[in-house]
């Protein structure tokens, strides 16, 4: 990586950070534990269809860390990080299948891999599989919150350009 990708992927990471952070503050519009919109999710869904896979996973492992330390709630960082790696990978596979118009829906399939790996990460901790009564929920949530940062990804991409930084 040459100085410019660190730039971008540095600024990219703070953009995301700081969407995060914005998010915690306002409060919930639906009053279920764990359901958000996830705007940090927008800036995962660019750099995933813009940054190589190292350089994405570089970029969300930074996010899901830092913004354990800024939210001070470092309890909840296996649910963020076991959810924000299995999102991570099923959009990087997803990336290369889907065309530039359904990029949403990469988003979509990512917000719903994340919840089911935020459930694994429950149930591990918890050690039972009665946290896996939620998923449903979280699915439908999750569903609705990855089609609007997904819309919102894919409509930053349209308007700087496909190609690769």
């Amino acid at each position: 990586m040459n100085v410019r990708q660190i730039t971008r992927l540095g600024l990219l990471t703070a953009a995301a950070l700081i969407l995060f952070i914005v998010e915690l503050r306002f409060p919930s519009i639906i009053p279920v534990p764990g359901i958000k919109l996830g705007l940090a999710n927008i800036v995962t869904v660019y750099a995933v269809f813009r940054f190589t896979p190292g350089e994405t996973a570089m970029m969300v492992f930074a996010r899901v860390l830092l913004g354990a330390m800024f939210s001070g709630n470092f309890s909840a960082l296996i649910y963020s990080a076991s959810g924000a790696f299995l999102c991570l990978l099923g959009m990087l596979a997803l990336r290369g299948i889907l065309p530039q118009k359904q990029i949403w829906l990469c988003s979509v399939i990512g917000a719903m891999l994340h919840n089911i790996g935020q459930v694994l990460a429950a149930a591990a901790v918890m050690r039972s599989w009665a946290v896996a009564a939620y998923l449903p929920i979280l699915l439908v949530a999750g569903s609705v919150a990855g089609l609007v940062t997904g819309l919102a990804a894919q409509l930053i991409l349209s308007r700087t350009g496909s190609n690769k930084l």
